[in-house]
């Protein structure tokens, strides 16, 4: 692990994301934004007493969260909801449904949400997480899906609502399920996502990379990534690295100064504003490298070992493509 340069400051954003978790009671909603966003055990989510009222919650990282952790009980006809001021302004709204249990009454409650979510704010995005399935089979999880698919862009398409941005995810918090559906809810609130997947399209074919990834390291959200495949294990391999990085830092490392406009983010304490690097060679011959973008992203890749032995080209690129994302959210 080594520390050199300057660290340029993560980019500010003027306002808060909103995201909206729904779902009927014990469906598993704060379990979800307690192991995503305070790297809770997922063990210890056994011992969350269920929502009752909604809970709003500040996140500081990448993107500045504001996530709504709404109760299983809520009535969204009721003469004293505010529908505009709830749906008006949203990133995603993350719909949770218990797959271990009966779901025709959380279809029900879906199907209001979506309709009443829609005639306020005709283009949110609907995000459905089909979830507990740590405890199902591989074909119970794909049927599973497939019926809550189906049920419900048959309703949605009876009353007329078929052009509403709707997406479906397996998920748990046992497995990083629950990590990559929100990689791809966070995704889409990019407006910069094809130019960074350019960047990295780039960065991969001249830096003998087989695979690249930016993370948002508090959360183990990737923002971003190349043209190629995704590979599962590829990113349970990312996320598992940034937890030794995380806890190693914990005692070795420093604890990011709070940026003017930011919150402050818990870590590891110093003083210093230099990017930390570290490089793995794993079993299977591959490597993986970390390098930190700013104080809230870094890059990770994965390439074979013959490719890390150019590391003065390396360490160029990555400086490189460090300078072109510090100027690609300096232009938004």
């Amino acid at each position: 692990m080594s520390d050199s340069t300057q660290l340029p400051p993560a980019p500010l954003r003027s306002s808060k994301v909103k995201l909206l978790l729904l779902g009927l009671r014990r469906s598993g909603k704060s379990s979800i934004q307690k192991v995503v966003f305070h790297k809770m055990a997922p063990n210890e989510t056994l011992f969350l007493e269920s929502t009752g009222e909604i809970v709003k919650e500040n996140i500081s990282s990448f993107i500045d969260f504001q996530v709504w952790d709404f109760p299983g009980q809520i009535d969204f006809f009721d003469a004293g909801f505010d529908a505009e001021a709830i749906f008006g302004d949203v990133g995603a709204l993350i719909f949770v449904i218990d797959a271990q249990d009966e779901y025709v009454e959380a279809l029900q409650k879906l199907h209001v949400t979506i309709t009443r979510a829609v005639s306020v704010n005709p283009h949110i995005n609907i995000e459905v997480f089909v979830h507990k399935i740590d405890g199902l089979s591989d074909d119970y999880r794909i049927d599973a899906q497939r019926d809550v698919q189906q049920r419900t862009v048959d309703e949605l398409t009876d009353i007329g609502m078929d052009n509403v941005s709707l997406s479906f995810h397996l998920t748990s918090i046992f497995d990083h399920s629950i990590f990559e559906a929100f990689s791809k809810v966070i995704q889409k609130l990019i407006p910069q996502l094809p130019t960074l997947e350019n960047l990295l399209n780039a960065f991969c074919a001249n830096s003998v990379v087989e695979k690249a990834f930016i993370f948002d390291v508090m959360s183990k959200i990737y923002i971003a990534t190349d043209s190629s495949p995704v590979d599962v294990q590829s990113v349970e391999i990312c996320s598992d690295y940034i937890d030794v990085i995380l806890d190693v830092s914990e005692i070795y490392g420093y604890r990011r100064l709070p940026v003017e406009g930011r919150e402050h983010v818990p870590g590891p304490v110093a003083t210093g504003d230099a990017e930390v690097s570290s490089t793995i060679k794993l079993n299977n011959g591959m490597v993986l490298y970390i390098r930190e973008l700013n104080q809230y992203l870094a890059l990770i890749c994965l390439m074979r070992d013959h490719g890390h032995t150019s590391s003065g080209l390396m360490e160029y690129n990555v400086q490189q493509f460090q300078a072109a994302i510090e100027e690609v959210f300096e232009e938004h």
